[in-house]
């Protein structure tokens, strides 16, 4: 029986159960008073009877096993077309059938979503302007877009199957971070954002390659950013030189008058303290634009941000100032960076609040999650910011006599520190708020993760 075929052991088993009743029957037929010619007929009779219908439970048994293998091995094909025949609910075989066509009706949807995901995922790659390198386990190509044969200089069918050393690729495949990085390729030289990762596929790793131009948009933000420098220099440098040049004539034609008007000597006064008034204020200005591209970098050491915050409180004079403080924290820092900082945000606040007479709050809290941070926030009751578009534009001032570069210079000290420097309008309450966030020192850190 173990050597015979689930079908030969269906068949079998069902001759076994009827041949003692075969057996009877004949024993029956044998020892009874028939003719011998009777006796060998229906003794064949009974024979093939008993064989027919075993070979008939056979067929009946292995028939829908047949159908519905061939419906599996069609599934296995990616061929989701054939259907079994659907047989009644109350049916055990027909409730199988039933569940393998709807098995086989959510395999096509779920196959037709996948091929249209992938044609989806393919346009995009086609259209996109980011050069893709997808490098397989041995390090071969075996996927780019036209944006990477562009970048090589090389049709696809060319470019597959080649490794990555023989694209001059490998140095930016075994780059650990995305980076920045100057090169040429034959498609073009310049700046390229270069951003490699893995993945994997069929169980073994590959390497996905993104190299994307950014000299481009590197040089776009450069040209506005020299347009903006350009129209603030300009506005300071015209609002000084006008009147210069103005008094300078009045002045020549009063030299040139003959005979010398009788009060030529207080015009000449005059004149010349506005001209050393302006040429006074465009030095200031030249020093502080000096001042904010030559910011050093930070000698740092660890500071508890209530110490500093209260010796930064305690220099304002002209407006009360509240303390509200906050949890101990550390931050590493430049010691004189981050007081320029906090004195320039408390100077903004105090010049804000004597407007309305209100005051001043300056209050800090610890931010949790990956990166522990501090953030410190300096709240003034004044009539708040009417605009917030070119607060942090270089030499932009609503003051009068002002320079235009303390919240720039500030959020330069920031970012120089890992941090964030935000100002907007305080939510529900007259005034507004200036958001400094910072890193907490590594030693505090440590020293608060659980053990």
């Amino acid at each position: 029986m173990k050597r015979l075929s689930f079908d030969r052991k269906i068949q079998a088993i069902a001759a076994l159960a009827a041949l003692p009743g075969t057996a009877l029957a004949l024993a029956l037929l044998w020892t009874g008073n028939f003719e011998l010619r009777t006796r060998w007929t229906l003794t064949v009779v009974i024979v093939v009877f008993w064989l027919a219908c075993s070979a008939a439970l056979r067929q009946k048994l292995v028939l829908p096993l047949q159908t519905m293998a061939n419906l599996l091995s069609a599934m296995r094909e990616n061929d989701f077309s054939i259907r079994g025949r659907v047989g009644r609910r109350d049916d055990p075989l027909g409730e199988v059938l039933i569940e393998i066509n709807a098995l086989t009706e959510t395999l096509h949807e779920q196959r037709l979503g996948a091929l249209e995901a992938t044609a989806l995922l393919r346009k995009v790659m086609e259209e996109i302007d980011v050069a893709i390198f997808a490098f397989d386990s041995e390090g071969k190509l075996k996927l780019t877009n036209r944006a990477g044969e562009r970048l090589l200089g090389q049709p696809e069918p060319r470019l597959l199957g080649r490794s990555a050393a023989e694209l001059s690729l490998e140095e930016s495949l075994t780059l650990d971070a995305p980076r920045v990085i100057e090169a040429s390729f034959p498609g073009g030289s310049g700046r390229w954002e270069v951003r490699p990762s893995q993945f994997r596929q069929g169980g073994l790793p590959h390497r996905l390659l993104v190299i994307a131009d950014v000299s481009r948009p590197l040089r776009e933000e450069e040209r506005q950013a020299w347009q903006r420098l350009i129209r603030v220099l300009g506005h300071e440098l015209n609002n000084s030189l006008a009147p210069i040049q103005s008094i300078a004539g009045s002045l020549s034609k009063t030299a040139a008058a003959d005979p010398l008007p009788a009060d030529w000597r207080e015009d000449m006064r005059q004149g010349l303290s506005v001209i050393a008034s302006r040429a006074d204020a465009l030095s200031r200005f030249t020093g502080g634009y000096a001042r904010l591209a030559r910011l050093p970098e930070p000698r740092r050491r660890t500071l508890e941000i209530g110490e500093i915050v209260a010796r930064i409180a305690a220099l304002e004079t002209r407006v009360p100032v509240a303390v509200a403080g906050g949890p101990s924290a550390a931050v590493s820092a430049d010691p004189d960076q981050l007081e320029q900082l906090l004195i320039n945000l408390l100077r903004n606040a105090a010049d804000a609040a004597l407007e309305t007479g209100g005051g001043v709050a300056i209050l800090w809290r610890r931010l949790r999650g990956n990166s522990p941070r501090v953030e410190v926030r300096v709240e003034d009751e004044g009539p708040g910011l009417s605009s917030t578009t070119n607060l942090f534009v270089p030499f932009f001032t609503t003051k009068p006599g002002g320079s235009g570069i303390g919240l720039v210079l500030s959020r330069q000290i920031a970012e120089a520190h890992g941090g964030t420097l935000t100002l907007q309008n305080r939510s529900g309450a007259r005034g507004a708020v200036a958001r400094l966030s910072l890193p907490v020192a590594a030693a505090e850190t440590a020293r608060s993760e659980p053990a």
